[in-house]
């Protein structure tokens, strides 16, 4: 943008000095060039300012763990990698044999619990049985009741399935697995559907112009050449560099990396053309971004130059 700027300055001053037959003198270049400098610099700051731009947005997601509530060996995989399912889907099964036993173990101590507390009651109605013999078989034959529905409670978790609409990614459960019910040993990564949001790191400088129902629009290194409309719906009211939290120590100018932070402003896209090109932008993908405020709107247009030109430039990588 800045060479654009300074081309089209340049050509402007060349058709004036030869439209007005302007010498060329030692007053007339400099003056020329200073006035370029001033009315360049004022542009590039006006727009910096009033139509702020990240070049660090990104496309954040919220993953699950699948965590079994028991432990067992797995008997079946009920669904595959990377493929959308409903909430209620079956994702695998473990091997309910032993919570099976469990369940027919009590339910027979049940029937001779039930026994005794009716013969307990019956005789107490005859007044031949004693109330502390009653009150005993009516516990006994409640615990076992919490008990039962305990071990149906294990059981019916030996089907795990999904909690929301979303898929798995990078599957690594297989028949014969042993699983246990650890929150640091997940199963299964569980990507839920409509978590995925866009999110641009903007530099502080650009608070006041970070209005939410702003005008956006962004561009992802996976999709050269092409930038979508957008509009900011969030913009989030705290940085991660200013968390504190309860502990023993106080705090300290040295407690963070002196890094001073960027604003996180949520960003949603409105254009209809994403859709169809939404599949090729994986999640977590890189982009970048710009907001256009209502101060100085027409400048926004080179704002909106230098953001197609970047995203030109995703077609050149270095790799090889």
């Amino acid at each position: 943008m800045d060479l654009l700027l300074i081309l089209t300055y340049t050509a402007v001053c060349v058709a004036v000095f030869k439209i007005f037959k302007i010498p060329l003198t030692k007053w007339t270049v400099p003056t020329a060039a200073l006035g370029g400098i001033i009315l360049i610099g004022a542009l590039i700051l006006a727009m910096n300012y009033n139509h702020p731009y990240s070049e660090v947005t990104r496309q954040y997601f919220v993953s699950t763990p699948v965590i079994p509530s028991v432990r067992g060996e797995v008997v079946s995989v009920n669904v595959k990698a990377n493929i959308p399912i409903k909430a209620g889907h079956l994702l695998f099964s473990i091997d309910p044999v032993p919570y099976q036993n469990k369940v027919d173990a009590i339910n027979a101590q049940l029937v001779s619990a039930e026994l005794d507390y009716q013969r307990a009651v019956e005789l107490m109605k005859k007044n031949i049985g004693k109330q502390r013999d009653v009150d005993t078989s009516k516990a006994s034959l409640d615990h076992l009741k919490a008990m039962l529905h305990d071990a149906e409670y294990d059981l019916s978790q030996t089907q795990v399935r999904a909690d929301g609409n979303g898929y798995i990614t990078q599957m690594l459960v297989y028949p014969g697995l042993y699983v246990v019910p650890m929150p640091l040993r997940p199963a299964m990564i569980f990507v839920q559907q409509d978590s995925f949001a866009y999110v641009g790191w903007y530099r502080q400088n650009s608070s006041m112009r970070l209005e939410v129902g702003n005008e956006a629009e962004i561009a992802f290194d996976a999709l050269p050449g092409k930038v979508f409309s957008a509009k900011v719906t969030a913009v989030l009211p705290v940085i991660a560099e200013g968390e504190l939290q309860a502990h023993g120590s106080m705090m300290s100018l040295n407690q963070r990396s002196g890094m001073p932070g960027r604003i996180p402003v949520i960003i949603e896209i409105t254009d209809p053309r994403f859709t169809a090109l939404a599949k090729y932008v994986p999640g977590g993908s890189y982009g970048q971004s710009a907001i256009y405020s209502e101060h100085l709107h027409h400048v926004a247009i080179m704002r909106k130059i230098l953001l197609r030109m970047s995203s030109w430039m995703s077609y050149f990588f270095p790799f090889h």
